[in-house]
């Protein structure tokens, strides 16, 4: 007998009056310790379809067909029945622990909620169950990190802690939910192995929901591919990948960064150069704040970046990318040299470089949180016109009609809000804004990672194009190293706020130097 057994599962919306339909004759099987893994892009069913199994879908949710666990009935089952197997024999693990885990209550306090709920474990039982948790997550010392809230944990700490709290009941089926997308590639690759090695110890039997698929290949055993709300093709993860059938599965296997960046023009001219660039942050203790010593975020970093040339800067989450990035556009203070067109920019005041911002454009990790929800894409993608006074003359419509169909977006649905639009077409319109004002120099900081494979490699295709186009020096900061080794002609490793290794991409992607090089590899590609 299956553990999880779906048949002819379909789930539809009510809202506004209209039935929107999510899910459609969804039918798969989770077999004792084995893992069934769920792939397709952003909107294809897979999170509705998980959530499904254990009733934890909104009320305006209408759900039928057959989901069972253990033979017993979970459609239509009641509220009471469905509690005793949710936590209990199922658990979740969700994309971003930061929304799933109380940021007022300490890791202690959230693991023992759990085990005084399903298990009546409480006091030093409890206590002792919960170090014994972490400590089997890999969660060093974990006796002095029970008082530890939420936002003191990595973000690799803090996936770990929602395993943690799956695992605290003793489940029988493990659903986890995209738990590392999120994630730099070595955090990514511990976590990976970590679930292998649970599921190994426990017998636990795993539901695994991803849109990539060099993590299907690692982790699943079967493999079913979704499209629109249903299931277009199933079968073992080994036949997938050797001899897929349907066109969309094709798609996806096809998706993978490929290529590499236009070749920078002859005698390009430098756009941006550092010299010693540093970024210390003082850390200040007692009444009169006195300094007691510095938080070493970059610490003497040297670059040049040409017109239409692009560095790529690597390295996990903390390693000092970001603020490098900031530094560069004196957004932050730094010490060390900085020349933006052949000008130092040291003595520059911030009212004086205001003029040089047009020419300075960033696009950020995630394209929702960066544009204005109350404003339509017309008005956020002109809004730089009128701020550095760009061409007034101009009728601003046409110009913003000229740049949306630039970028592949089509200029009719100008009057419409960011909420309208899919992932991708948001880092579209973001990637329009910047460069509707004809920067020399884009910062792009993890403009992929929110995205779905496929759209990840249109939007590389796109910024190649308007690279190759326009003569755009790009400084592309990301940790998924096969869309910098599409991307950049030149690599910055960074580890905790040092540069480690630099040099061009072909030398640093075939010989690395650096041991820490040598790890991100392995992680991202399994070498």
């Amino acid at each position: 007998m299956s553990v999880l057994q779906v048949d002819n599962l379909s789930v539809t919306f009510r809202q506004d009056g209209r039935i929107i339909p999510a899910v459609h004759g969804v039918s798969f099987a989770i077999d004792k310790g084995e893992t069934v893994a769920l792939v397709g892009e952003s909107g294809s069913g897979k999170s509705v379809t998980a959530l499904s199994t254990v009733g934890l879908l909104s009320d305006n949710a209408q759900v039928s067909g057959s989901v069972t666990y253990r033979g017993t009935q979970m459609v239509g089952a009641s509220e009471r029945d469905l509690r005793k197997v949710r936590g209990n024999d199922i658990s979740f693990i969700f994309q971003e622990p930061m929304t799933s885990l109380n940021p007022l209550h300490t890791i202690e306090k959230q693991l023992a909620e759990s085990l005084a709920l399903h298990q009546g474990l409480t006091g030093d039982k409890a206590r002792a169950r919960i170090i014994e948790l972490l400590g089997k997550v890999g969660i060093r010392d974990a006796e002095s990190r029970l008082g530890a809230y939420p936002h003191q944990l990595s973000g690799g700490q803090r996936q770990r802690v929602m395993i943690a709290m799956a695992l605290a009941n003793g489940p029988e089926l493990l659903v986890a939910d995209e738990p590392t997308t999120a994630l730099d590639v070595t955090i990514q690759a511990q976590i990976l192995d970590l679930l292998a090695d649970l599921k190994r110890t426990e017998g636990l039997s795993l539901l695994f929901i991803t849109h990539d698929l060099g993590i299907v290949r690692r982790i699943a055993d079967r493999v079913c591919v979704m499209q629109g709300g249903e299931i277009v093709e199933q079968g073992p993860a080994t036949q997938i990948f050797a001899d897929p059938r349907h066109p969309y599965t094709r798609k996806l296997l096809a998706a993978e960064q490929k290529g590499g960046p236009p070749p920078v023009p002859e005698g390009a001219k430098e756009v941006v150069r550092t010299e010693n660039l540093r970024v210390w942050f003082p850390i200040q203790k007692g009444f009169l704040r006195k300094t007691v010593g510095h938080v070493k975020a970059v610490n003497d970093a040297t670059l040049s970046v040409r017109a239409g040339e692009t560095l790529g800067v690597v390295g996990e989450s903390g390693s000092g990318k970001t603020t490098l990035a900031l530094a560069i556009l004196r957004l932050i203070d730094s010490t060390g040299a900085v020349a933006f067109l052949g000008e130092d920019l040291r003595g520059r005041s911030r009212s004086a470089l205001r003029g040089l911002r047009r020419e300075m454009q960033v696009v950020f990790q995630d394209p929702y949180g960066s544009l204005s929800p109350r404003m339509t894409v017309e008005e956020i993608i002109a809004e730089g016109l009128g701020v550095h006074g760009v061409d007034p003359g101009q009728n601003r419509t046409e110009m913003v009609a000229g740049i949306m169909r630039e970028v592949g977006l089509d200029p009719a649905t100008m009057q419409r809000y960011p909420h309208e639009f899919s992932g991708g077409q948001r880092q579209r319109i973001a990637i329009a804004r910047a460069m509707i004002l004809r920067p020399k120099l884009v910062v792009l900081d993890e403009p992929t990672s929110a995205l779905d494979m496929t759209v990840q490699v249109q939007i590389a295709d796109l910024l190649r194009e308007l690279q190759r186009k326009w003569g755009l020096a790009f400084i592309f900061i990301s940790h998924d190293l096969r869309v910098i080794r599409a991307m950049a002609h030149k690599v910055m490793v960074m580890q905790a706020g040092d540069v480690v290794e630099s040099g061009s991409c072909e030398a640093v992607f075939t010989n690395p130097q650096s041991p820490y090089t040598k790890a991100l590899m392995a992680a991202a590609f399994g070498a």
